[in-house]
């Protein structure tokens, strides 16, 4: 029975209902109706146009097939009418607007929305409302789309920061402790926990002199493009496999080193962009121009046999158009395939524009993933300097060896008359250049109408006049098959080449089969800037230096925006992939315009923008709000904190093998694969596969060079909330859940980091218990362990040890899981015993925290 007294109400319940008061708060919708709440100025893109779109614009916004009576509340006309018809909304006199009337009818045929929409419209809604229209009713195009503008007055990220803090009555944290600053840092900037001199070192002068050489060490780091290449990698859906169908793999791996090295060298965002778009259209391409126009061959492509090719070529013409939208333009465009957008000003035809942008790539609908040349489309061989010289020392003895078989000799022509004259009646064959072809060929193709016999008695004739050469035959066919050999072991990518672009028409409802549509050229969306003034038809190369122009105003936005995400945990507009009507409202609109502006007058360079927001005092704040600031801004979107987020799971995986020092530190090149379920791809079919565990170095580098199947993704990455990367990106959901725990316990790489570790603590030159403790929350966390802490760890080893000197077979058992050497100088029950106290830190929830 359930009691309803509200003191035996579940906490777990209070927790929810806790939960979806402050998701209500965060909607900006008000749990009490106070106008005394109301803001002093109502500004239309802040407080109204999110009501509008969210209650109004599926029934009266852009989308001209759903619009309902003739009326749209998305634009200043709509709102305010013109000469022949009146308007919704009469500014200064919400008594007279239609649109206060429908919203205040307790009449179920006139109130708006109509109450089976589930769209109420709340008091505090209302009276924002009235109090717009009593103030004139202003209107502004979304906030996204607008200009961007330069503010009037000097600001820094603190000074901004700082002004909007106050005005709820908060006031910022103090500074982070310096060991946690560091380690917060080194994650931030590249993926892993710093090495424990660098903290030492900070710990003792915590200066602004020693914290920027830090940051400087940070960015300048092979690591760094390493960190900043998952984030992006994300956003362009990389993947090692084709996704559809038989999910088959594909060559794209020097794709993903390009992007590590362009951050690394601090390839300016611009020519990033316009490398991956239209690398290939450059006059003369280089190697890693071709490389980077890759990307256009990221999505996902099929070799089922049944597959309907057309239907195919317009799915991943489509994908590229959401791709290209939701990767720098942060918008939704993908809604306009099948018709105009209900909540921005995107119409249908524009995606079918955008599409006939990638109408030139050279692609097929369906591929024959058995083909042993190119069997996913154009690709490009990239041969080491060693395998160059090679091949080419192959490449000239097989010619050689060839020129030398096929001059024909004396005895050979000798031959080839008389088997024209004995064999050959009434047809004039063309004689064979060599007597390197095979003798069998040469009957199919010259005289295909002679008997058997006679085919025996002239591949005898050519057996008795040519047997000096079967040493050159032989040696020939040796050669080739190094060559070969050699061949298939370098590395090959994708590339885009450009073909005469094929007809792009718009498809009703996105059929692909409907070819009564309007044919369409490129072109960009009218709400965002004009034809680019340019003789005969757009490319692909237009397409990407408008992306990142100044008269675009979402790139630079967005981009911003989703770096700011990455060091202080959330967006200034949070919804990081729409950036649209259905998005958020910058907490900070003037300080994203600010960071935008100042990247593009940076000439585009990441990593001066990446300084700029962690040297900041904003980002050096320690995470651990106030009671105070709890109740007033309860999701610390006015920044009075900084943020705590579990790591990503590829830096889950990356810190447990730093901290284990397993960790291979290689840049680039092969992929990874780390041991993985047996039985995972039993289901994997066309063809039937298993993974192929890797071993040495490959079962230990970096998570991001972890081989990534779309359809099986390594079940240690998807435990923590890794994509399978079939579309785009912007962000990763972060849950918690008893799984996790599991893969850290029992997942092999974390069984044998921790046998790293503890490797590791009982050779540190510790000679006590307590010490060694010491020094393993040190190396794990960077700080000093409390007394608590180092008794329940004290008492944990205690208890191992007893149990694994009495089972000396169940520590043989933990010590051999993995591939990773046993240190064979220490005594194994006591190695036991310490792995599982560093599976237990291991295990911590600050350990695989960023705080």
């Amino acid at each position: 029975m359930i009691n309803s007294t509200r003191a035996q109400v579940s906490p777990y319940v209070r927790i929810a209902l806790t939960l979806v008061a402050i998701a209500y708060c965060e909607l900006g919708h008000s749990l009490v109706s106070d106008s005394a709440a109301l803001p002093d100025r109502v500004e239309f893109n802040r407080d109204i146009h999110p009501i509008l779109s969210d209650r109004c614009f599926a029934c009266h916004g852009p989308d001209k097939n759903k619009r309902e009576a003739e009326t749209r509340l998305d634009t200043l006309e709509g709102l305010r009418g013109n000469v022949e018809k009146t308007g919704p909304v009469v500014p200064g006199n919400p008594n007279a607007s239609e649109m206060i009337r429908r919203i205040e009818s307790s009449d179920n045929d006139t109130r708006m929305p109509p109450r089976e929409h589930g769209k109420e419209v709340s008091e505090y809604e209302r009276a924002l409302l009235r109090r717009w229209i009593e103030q004139g009713a202003n209107w502004e195009g979304h906030w996204a789309f607008q200009p961007i503008r330069k503010a009037s007055t000097n600001h820094t990220i603190d000074s901004q920061i700082l002004l909007a803090l106050r005005q709820p009555g908060l006031e910022p944290s103090p500074k982070a402790d310096p060991r946690t600053l560091v380690r917060r840092l080194s994650f931030d900037l590249t993926g892993l926990p710093p090495i424990p001199d660098a903290v030492e070192r900070f710990s003792i002068d915590p200066s602004d002199e020693a914290y920027e050489k830090l940051v400087d060490e940070f960015i300048g780091s092979p690591q760094y493009g390493e960190r900043m290449a998952v984030w992006w990698l994300d956003l362009v859906r990389y993947a090692d496999s084709v996704g559809y169908h038989g999910d088959q793999p594909v060559p794209v791996t020097p794709f993903r080193d390009y992007v590590i090295d362009a951050f690394n060298s601090n390839k300016p965002f611009d020519r990033f962009t316009i490398e991956q778009l239209a690398g290939d259209l450059f006059p003369e391409p280089t190697t890693e121009q071709l490389i980077a126009s890759g990307y256009n061959r990221l999505g996902m492509m099929s070799a089922e046999g049944g597959a309907q090719p057309k239907e195919y070529l317009s799915k991943y013409i489509s994908e590229r158009v959401r791709n290209v939208s939701g990767a720098w333009l942060g918008v939704t465009f993908g809604c306009c395939e099948c018709h105009d957008h209900k909540f921005d000003p995107f119409p249908t035809k524009e995606f079918y524009q955008l599409e006939a942008f990638f109408a030139d790539i050279q692609e097929k609908g369906l591929y024959d993933a058995g083909s042993k040349t190119d069997p996913w489309g154009p690709e490009m061989a990239l041969p080491s300097f060693e395998q160059k010289q090679g091949i080419d020392s192959l490449s000239v003895k097989v010619a050689d060896l060839r020129k030398f078989l096929e001059t024909p000799s004396d005895a050979l022509a000798t031959s080839q008359a008389q088997w024209e004259t004995e064999y050959v009646v009434g047809t004039t064959p063309k004689p064979p250049t060599g007597v390197l072809l095979e003798i069998e060929n040469i009957f199919q193709v010259a005289s295909s109408d002679r008997t058997d016999a006679q085919r025996e008695q002239l591949a005898k004739h050519y057996r008795t006049i040519a047997p000096e050469l079967q040493a050159e035959r032989s040696q020939l066919e040796q050669l080739t098959k190094e060559l070969d050999l050699l061949d298939k072991k370098v590395p090959r990518t994708l590339v885009t080449k450009r073909v005469e672009p094929r007809q792009i028409r718009v498809l009703s409802r996105g059929n692909w089969m409907d070819e009564s549509g309007e044919v369409v050229e490129p072109g960009i969306p009218a709400v965002l800037g004009k034809r680019t003034q340019v003789e005969g038809r757009l490319t692909r190369m237009d397409l990407a230096k408008w992306i990142v122009s100044p008269e675009n105003p979402l790139t630079s936005r967005v981009a911003v925006n989703r770096l700011w995400k990455l060091f202080f945990g959330f967006g200034l507009s949070r919804k990081l992939d729409d950036l649209g009507a259905q998005g958020d409202w910058p907490t900070h609109p003037e300080l994203l315009d600010m960071l935008a502006i100042d990247l593009m007058e940076s000439g585009w360079d990441l990593k001066h923008t990446v300084k700029l927001m962690v040297m900041s005092e904003t980002y050096k704040q320690s995470s651990m709000p106030n009671e105070s600031v709890s109740d007033k801004d309860p999701l610390n979107k006015w920044l009075s904190h900084q943020g705590r987020w579990r790591l990503d799971a590829e830096f889950v995986r990356d810190n447990a093998l730093a901290i284990s020092g397993l960790i291979i530190r290689s840049v680039g090149t092969n992929n990874g694969r780390p041991f993985q379920p047996k039985g995972y791809w039993d289901y994997l079919n066309f063809p039937k596969r298993e993974w192929q565990i890797g071993v040495g170095e490959q079962l230990y580098r970096r998570g991001l060079y972890t081989h990534w199947q779309r359809q099986y993704l390594h079940p240690s990455l998807l435990a923590f909330d890794a994509p399978g990367r079939e579309e785009c990106t912007a962000e990763r959901s972060r849950s918690n859940t008893p799984l996790q725990a599991l893969v850290l316990l029992n997942d092999p790489i974390y069984v044998e980091a921790a046998r790293g570790l503890s490797q590791r603590i009982l050779t540190s030159g510790k000679s006590t218990d307590s010490e060694r403790i010491e020094w393993a929350i040190r190396e794990s966390l960077c700080r000093k362990g409390t007394n608590s802490e180092s008794q329940l760890l004290l008492s944990l080893l205690n208890k191992n040890r007893a149990e694994y000197a009495a089972d000396t077979a169940s520590a043989d058992k933990l010590l051999s899981v993995g591939e990773y050497s046993v240190n064979i100088d220490l005594n194994r029950a006591e190695l036991a015993a310490w792995t599982n106290l560093a599976r237990a830190i291991l295990n911590l929830h600050e350990t695989i925290t960023r705080n």
